[in-house]
C-alpha cells in the first residue's frame, strides 16, 4: 500500500532543470519532494558526478553565454568570464541552491525507479522499495546521459568509447585518434586530443556550420536579442552568415565539407578552437566510416588510416528507465509527443522539464516551463484539452520536421527567444482566477 502525499509534487532529478522546478515551487509554496541519484546538485555539469550520469570532462567550458546561461531569478556573478569552466558552473548551482534555501528539500542518494498511474495520481517507488502517492510528477531526469553508438560494420580492435565516458585526454598520446560525430563535444574532444596525439582524425556524416565563441567581442550568442528572433528567419540567417562569412570564410576553406543544411537547419556546431586545429595540421577531417577493418578504419571515399583509439561523440537516447513503454511510447527515435516540450496530453499530472535542446541554454526555458506548470498547478492557468494538445503537438512536429535535418538530434529543437514567448502566450492564455478543482494546496 502506497503512502499518500495529497497535493504534494514529487521531481525527479536535482540538475539544472530539477533545481529551477525546486525554487519556483518553493516560491509559490507548492510542497514536493526531489529525488536525486547523486550526492550532489548540478547534474550534468557536476564533473565525475557519482549518479554516474555526468558527461562533463575535465576541460569542459559552457558553450552558451554566461548571461544567456543564467537563471532569471539568480544572475551569474559578474566576476565570472564569458564563458565559465564547469566548475564555476557547478559553484554556482549550489550557491542557487542555498540562496534559496531548499537543499533540504532534496534526498540525495535516491534513486527513483518506477512511476505509475495510480487512481488519477502517480506512484513513486523508490531504490529503497518504499512507494509514495503523487499528486503531481515533474520529470527532470536530463537527456545527456544514456550514450547512442553508431551501428558500424566490422570490428576494431583498439580502444573505443563514447564521449559520455571520455574525462581526459590520457591515453591518447603519441596514437592516432579518431573522434567520430560534428557536436560541440566532437569539436572539443577533438581539439583537446590533437594536443598529444600522433594525429587527430574528426569523421564527420554530414557538413555542418562551426559557429565561433566571440564575433566582434562579444560572445556569439550575444548578438541575437528578442527583437531580431521576430524577423524572418531568411532575415536572420542572411546577417549571420554573412557576418560568419566575414570572419572565417566557408567550411570548404577547411577541408571540412560543405554543410548539406542552410544556417539554423540544424543545431550549430560552436567552437573557438577546431579550424585552428585542421588549420595547423593537428585535426584531419575525414568523411563518415564505412567499415572497422581491426586496426583499421575505411571511410566512405574509400581512404583507409590506421586507428588507436575512437571516441564515438553520437549523440544519447532520450530514455526514462522509471516509466514504462506503453506510457510514453517506443523513443528510439528521440521523438517523445509533448505539448509545449512539457506536457504529455494523455497522462495528466505528469510533466517533463528541460527535455529540449535550444539554440541558446536550457535553465531559463526550465524556469519559465516551471512558472508556467506552478501556475497550472495552483490553478491561475488552464491547460487546452487533450485533443487540442495533440493537433499543437502534430503542427509542431510538421514545423520541425520542415525546418531541421532529419535527425535523432533535432527531435527537441527550440529557438531560444522564441520559446520563451511560446511559454509565456501559454502562461497568458490559460490564466484566470484561481479554480479550486484545479489548484493544488500548500500545507499549513
Amino acid at each position: 500500500m502506497a503512502e499518500t502525499e495529497p497535493g504534494r509534487v514529487c521531481i525527479v532529478g536535482a540538475g539544472s532543470s530539477g533545481i529551477a522546478t525546486c525554487q519556483v515551487l518553493r516560491a509559490r509554496g507548492i510542497p514536493f519532494d526531489c529525488f536525486e541519484k547523486g550526492s550532489g546538485v548540478g547534474g550534468n555539469w557536476r564533473y565525475m558526478n557519482d549518479n554516474g550520469m555526468s558527461s562533463a570532462y575535465r576541460s569542459l567550458f559552457i558553450n552558451t553565454s554566461r548571461n544567456l546561461m543564467a537563471y532569471r531569478s539568480y544572475p551569474m556573478p559578474a566576476e565570472l568570464p564569458d564563458y565559465p569552466h564547469h566548475t564555476q558552473i557547478a559553484r554556482y548551482f549550489d550557491e542557487y541552491v542555498d540562496h534559496f534555501g531548499f537543499r533540504d528539500d532534496i534526498r540525495f542518494r535516491t534513486e527513483v525507479v518506477r512511476v505509475e498511474p495510480a487512481d488519477g495520481a502517480w506512484d513513486v517507488t523508490l531504490d529503497d522499495g518504499s512507494t509514495t502517492r503523487y499528486a503531481v510528477v515533474v520529470v527532470a531526469n536530463g537527456h545527456h546521459w544514456d550514450p547512442r553508438y553508431p551501428d558500424f560494420p566490422g570490428e576494431f580492435v583498439g580502444d573505443a568509447i563514447h564521449s559520455h565516458h571520455y574525462k581526459v585526454p590520457d591515453g591518447c598520446q603519441d596514437r592516432n585518434v579518431l573522434v567520430v560525430g560534428f557536436g560541440n563535444s566532437a569539436t572539443d574532444i577533438a581539439c583537446e586530443t590533437s594536443r598529444v596525439s600522433r594525429m587527430t582524425y574528426l569523421a564527420v556524416r554530414r557538413g555542418a556550420h562551426v559557429i565561433p565563441k566571440y564575433i566582434k567581442g562579444r560572445p556569439v550568442d550575444e548578438l541575437g536579442s528578442p527583437a531580431m528572433s521576430r524577423l524572418p528567419m531568411a532575415i536572420q540567417r542572411w546577417s549571420y552568415k554573412r557576418l560568419l562569412k566575414t570572419v572565417q570564410g566557408e567550411m570548404e576553406d577547411y577541408g571540412l565539407p560543405k554543410p548539406d543544411h542552410k544556417l539554423a537547419e540544424a543545431h550549430p556546431t560552436i567552437s573557438a578552437e577546431l579550424l585552428d586545429r585542421i588549420g595547423h595540421g593537428r585535426v584531419t577531417p575525414k568523411p563518415n566510416v564505412e567499415r572497422l577493418m581491426g586496426d583499421r578504419v575505411r571511410f566512405v571515399d574509400g581512404s583507409e588510416e590506421e586507428i588507436d583509439r575512437i571516441v564515438y561523440a553520437t549523440g544519447y537516447r532520450i530514455t526514462f528507465p522509471f516509466l514504462s513503454p506503453d506510457l510514453i511510447g517506443d523513443t528510439t527515435d528521440n521523438r517523445i509527443p509533448l505539448f509545449r516540450r512539457v506536457v504529455p496530453p494523455d497522462l495528466p499530472g505528469l510533466y517533463f522539464i528541460g527535455l529540449l535542446q535550444p539554440l541558446g541554454a536550457i535553465m531559463p526555458l526550465a524556469e519559465a516551463q516551471s512558472e508556467w506548470i506552478a501556475d497550472v498547478l495552483e490553478g491561475k492557468a488552464a491547460l487546452p484539452s487533450p485533443a487540442q494538445m495533440k493537433r499543437e503537438i502534430e503542427r509542431e512536429d510538421r514545423r520541425m520536421r520542415k525546418r531541421y535535418v532529419r535527425s535523432p538530434r533535432h527531435t527537441i529543437q527550440v529557438d531560444f527567444y522564441p520559446y520563451m514567448r511560446q511559454v509565456e502566450r501559454e502562461r497568458r492564455r490559460g490564466r484566470r482566477g484561481p479554480d479550486p478543482a484545479l489548484a493544488l494546496k500548500s500545507e499549513s
